[in-house]
């Protein structure tokens, strides 16, 4: 069983509708708890140490042999306790930041939130330290898309986003650093690759249950 961990419930459908689309027979767990988010963004990630260790500890006595972490924001939080976890604990954006890198040195980090611009542009210059590539991170924070989403508004939130998108002229690839903003990906009519990460990510966790 694949756990996966999430900061909000609407995150579920994506991740079961790309399980049935390309894992078929994977059985997934969601984990959700909306308030370590909430206290990352109030008082940064490392104040929910405790508690997202807490959360893997569960998923783990419930059963877990993987969980993945589907919040940008907590992701390297999760990814450093895998070892007490005793499972593979993956975060759901690595792998896009290595296909960001892959497509060029230019990337441009669109998020709604500004906690996870941060995490996001690490893990992107970690990942280019790895394949040991230059790498030019911009960021740009998305207004008022993240008030849509939290009210329910995710086709709004979308389109706010897709328009960021399509105003991004100079550069490789852009990350949408966000599981929540998936949607604007196929609403976007930019040349330039738009990478999002919950296709990746649980393929990524799908190897970690049956490691060749």
């Amino acid at each position: 069983m694949l756990a996966l961990l999430h900061t909000s419930p609407l995150h579920i459908p994506v991740f079961d509708a790309l399980r049935d689309e390309d894992h078929q027979g994977l059985e997934l767990r969601h984990f959700v708890d909306e308030e370590l988010l909430a206290r990352a963004r109030r008082e940064g990630p490392e104040a929910v140490v405790n508690d997202v260790r807490d959360a893997l500890r569960k998923a783990v006595a419930d059963g877990a042999r993987a969980v993945l972490c589907t919040c940008s924001t907590i992701g390297g939080i999760a990814e450093a306790a895998a070892a007490e976890a005793g499972v593979p604990v993956l975060r759901v954006d690595r792998p896009m930041a290595a296909a960001a890198v892959a497509e060029g040195t230019r990337v441009v980090v669109l998020a709604t939130v500004e906690s996870t611009l941060g995490p996001t542009v690490s893990l992107i210059e970690e990942e280019a330290r790895r394949a040991g590539r230059p790498v030019d991170v911009r960021t740009r924070l998305v207004e008022g898309a993240w008030e849509r989403f939290d009210a329910g508004d995710v086709d709004g939130c979308a389109r706010l986003v897709a328009c960021a998108a399509d105003e991004v002229t100079d550069a490789d690839a852009i990350v949408l650093a966000q599981v929540s903003l998936t949607r604007a990906r196929r609403l976007t009519t930019t040349p330039v690759p738009v990478l999002s990460s919950p296709r990746l990510g649980l393929a990524a966790g799908a190897r970690a249950l049956h490691p060749e």
